[in-house]
């Protein structure tokens, strides 16, 4: 597995924030409202991937009191990381794409509230974004190895 490519995560996110606003542009009026509760549940998400990279490269590294790590638990967590960098790049585009088009409507009530919850969900995206590339990060095999060649 090669490790993911930032500019083809931009890539992702561009084209999808588009074709996202080319939509809203279109069907604004008959659209559900946004859930705020995107927010909070990516913001988790992204915690959790942070938390679980920090403590992944702990492991690797052998730090003092740290159990070694499986590798399969490792090739998981990697596969994790990369789905959830995609899976951030194609909501935040979603989310970017829908505060692009509302951002011209903010002297009104609902746009302007959409436009929040669109704004926060596509913080919480990048967020996302960062954690699963940091878990990734994680996940390499340090560079150093002469300390863990076997006997």
């Amino acid at each position: 597995m090669r490790p993911t490519r930032p500019g083809l995560l931009v890539g992702v996110f561009v084209v999808i924030a588009l074709i996202a606003w080319a939509v809203v542009r279109r069907n604004y009026s008959g659209m559900y409202l946004l859930p705020w509760t995107a927010i909070p549940t990516v913001l988790l998400l992204a915690i959790g991937e942070g938390y679980s990279a920090w403590v992944t490269k702990a492991r690797i590294a052998r730090k003092p009191n740290t159990k070694p790590v499986e590798p399969l638990s490792v090739a998981r967590l990697a596969a994790l990381a990369k789905a959830s960098a995609y899976a951030g790049a194609v909501f935040g585009g979603l989310f970017a794409g829908f505060a692009l088009y509302t951002v011209q409507l903010l002297d009104r009530e609902t746009p302007r509230s959409e436009f929040f919850v669109a704004t926060g969900s596509f913080v919480a995206c990048v967020a996302l974004i960062c954690a699963a590339l940091y878990l990734e990060h994680a996940c390499r095999i340090p560079k150093d190895s002469d300390n863990h060649k076997p006997d």
